[in-house]
């Protein structure tokens, strides 16, 4: 195929964009064009390529399968192309360093502690991207991200950050209410926050040996941040990451109710392309960050007994 045969760019934008969220609407809100532009796009490269690459049933869309066999290459294509504009247009050693973390860690656990980042580097700028997709490096211009999950990233170096030591927390006025808890077990009678899947409580208690306490009751969340806000009103009792609720503990503003705690099967891991694992950046926020993990806590605290691993995917 010559240079004068090439798709259109933009409509291989269009395909690129609607086969990752399998949606024409979302790929026109990420494109800032309208769903028919993105239809008619496909549509040009469909009578360009003489196959259809998409098939609609009811209201979804769905790749064909010459669509799918047709997507890795023109993703690639793309990433190649981000990549070599990436090195002409931004040199390696510019002082801008592109973090992409969850937005329960970045408020809670790194934004805090990014002033002595800065004292140790004051010639990096450092650009926090809050997100909970997984990046994509080529295409977001993200150097290193900090994802909650098994750290299993094909492709990526990925260091594990923190172990996810959860612990059942409240807030003061709550405590005052309704007394200090004696036992675990006291738990079970007080009015609690849930995540999303509303497990959480119902595996903490269950890792101690305590029966079962029926179906989760109150209010659920599915963003950590959320949930935190939501203990911080007085709404209940809920179970955090130690680790990014230390600072509310330490200032009063959340009471730890048991010394049991609980590892998660999940951490939080720096990830990286396999290539940036020497430039310099990567390295000094590496050294950073797990050195800043590393720092043990004032007490120690008692570990619950182990339980059976979940099967959940990583986030």
């Amino acid at each position: 195929m010559t240079e004068h045969q090439l798709p259109p760019l933009n409509a291989l934008r269009a395909f690129e964009a609607t086969a990752r969220h399998l949606s024409v609407k979302n790929a026109a809100d990420e494109l800032c064009v309208t769903p028919g532009a993105v239809s008619q796009l496909i549509k040009t490269l469909e009578v360009h390529l003489g196959v259809p690459l998409f098939r609609r049933v009811n209201r979804g869309i769905f790749l064909t399968d010459v669509g799918q066999a047709y997507l890795p290459p023109v993703r690639n294509a793309f990433r190649q192309i981000s990549d070599a504009t990436r090195r002409v247009a931004v040199p390696e050693d510019t002082g801008i360093l592109t973090v992409s973390a969850t937005p329960f860690f970045a408020s809670a656990w790194l934004v805090p502690r990014l002033k002595s980042f800065q004292d140790a580097h004051p010639d990096i700028d450092l650009q926090v991207a809050s997100s909970s997709a997984l990046a994509d490096f080529s295409r977001d211009g993200v150097d290193v991200a900090i994802r909650h999950g098994l750290g299993r990233y094909p492709g990526l170096s990925s260091q594990r950050v923190l172990t996810v030591e959860i612990v059942p927390v409240a807030a003061p006025a709550l405590v005052r209410r309704l007394g200090m808890p004696a036992m675990p077990a006291d738990l079970t009678r007080w009015p609690r926050v849930n995540d999303a899947e509303r497990k959480a409580w119902a595996l903490w208690f269950e890792a101690q040996g305590i029966e079962s306490t029926g179906a989760a009751r109150g209010p659920s969340f599915d963003d950590s941040g959320l949930l935190l806000k939501a203990v911080l009103a007085g709404q209940g009792a809920a179970l955090l990451p130690a680790a990014v609720v230390a600072d509310d503990l330490a200032q009063g503003r959340l009471v730890q109710l048991s010394d049991v705690t609980w590892l998660e099967d999940f951490a939080y891991y720096l990830v990286y392309p396999e290539n940036s694992h020497d430039r310099p950046k990567v390295t000094a926020f590496r050294e950073w960050i797990l050195g800043e993990a590393s720092k043990k806590a004032a007490r120690p605290r008692k570990k619950a007994p182990a339980r059976a691993t979940r099967s959940r995917a990583d986030s």
